[in-house]
């Protein structure tokens, strides 16, 4: 009988820090917070336009956030273990592509939208990365690329890069860093816009 206690104790022992050694830290949800300030752009000179989903490689279409220690070896991207993004990288970027033109004035439409001769954006992911330049210092790089068309034709396209400093070396700061990079990114977006004529 006291060996069966025995085993029984030994058993919940091994349970119990079973339990402990497997409850690593509390993992964190990153988003791009709250819209800022509306950029000074004229939104009365840009037409409603279909604002399409971004596209981009598949690994940009998983919530797993990365990162590359550029000094190690840029070619590997490495994930975190305890943080992801709330979302994948390319819907955060089509959320908020679309709000802060919308946020400017501009009636923003979705690709199901029946909206004949409106101007069409479509926007490719090229690179989002949270990238160390050493084991302190990092940035959040964006980089994608913007086609308009009207009646199926194309406008113009340009590529947009934006690299900003993050405030601490790890995921926060690297979430913080690619939001800013992502506002300063749909800004140039917008004002590029700005510049293209209405359609016909």
């Amino acid at each position: 009988m006291t060996n069966l206690r025995n085993r029984f104790a030994i058993a919940a022992l091994a349970v119990l820090l079973g339990a402990c050694a497997s409850k690593g830290p509390t993992q964190a949800h990153f988003d791009f917070g709250p819209l800022p300030q509306p950029a000074a752009v004229t939104a009365g000179s840009i037409a409603p336009i279909i604002v399409a989903d971004m596209t981009g490689p598949a690994a940009l279409d998983s919530e797993r956030m990365h990162y590359r220690l550029l000094y190690a070896d840029a070619r590997q991207q490495r994930p975190y273990a305890y943080n992801q993004w709330t979302a994948t990288p390319l819907q955060l970027m089509t959320q908020r592509l679309k709000a802060r033109i919308a946020q400017s004035g501009v009636k923003v439409l979705s690709t199901t939208d029946a909206a004949a001769g409106a101007m069409l954006l479509r926007t490719e992911l090229d690179d989002f990365a949270h990238n160390f330049d050493s084991a302190t210092a990092s940035n959040g790089t964006i980089t994608l690329r913007a086609s308009v068309f009207s009646s199926h034709k194309l406008v113009d396209q340009k590529s947009f890069t934006r690299s900003v400093a993050a405030p601490t070396a790890d995921a926060a700061g690297g979430a913080r860093a690619l939001a800013d990079a992502a506002d300063a990114l749909s800004g140039d977006v917008l004002a590029w816009l700005a510049t293209l004529p209405a359609p016909k």
